[in-house]
């Protein structure tokens, strides 16, 4: 079993920043890609930036420069830098790993609970 707990979520001004942690805890053999993803009220959950194993990075084309992703392979964690908040960026942010339980087993996906990231005056 995999969890993912995520944490640094918040009320923040526009133009303001936030850093987003999630960390994985459970029994694997390897967690390939990891990532971030966020849901508006009212709208469908979107890719925010997922990071490979190896560091290889894919962003929102609407985030890119804004937000960055980095991951600590020995620690289990993937974090999201957000810089230069806008209202219309908030959501609940949730944490995605891609999991192979055993060796040659099918990778999975699993979410973390999400972190609500309100960006208001």
């Amino acid at each position: 079993q995999v969890q993912l707990v995520e944490s640094g979520g918040g009320l923040v001004q526009p133009g303001g920043s936030l850093r987003l942690s999630c960390a994985a805890s459970g029994s694997w053999f390897s967690i390939n890609a990891m990532g971030w993803y966020r849901q508006a009220p009212g709208k469908q959950r979107e890719l925010v930036a997922t990071i490979t194993r190896g560091g290889t990075t894919n962003y929102a084309d609407s985030l890119k420069g804004r937000f960055t992703i980095s991951r600590d392979n020995a620690k289990n964690t993937v974090s999201l830098q957000m810089n230069s908040l806008k209202p219309e960026y908030t959501a609940v942010y949730s944490c995605n790993a891609v999991v192979a339980m055993f060796s040659g087993s099918n990778p999975r996906g699993y979410w973390g609970q999400g972190t609500q990231v309100t960006v208001s005056s």
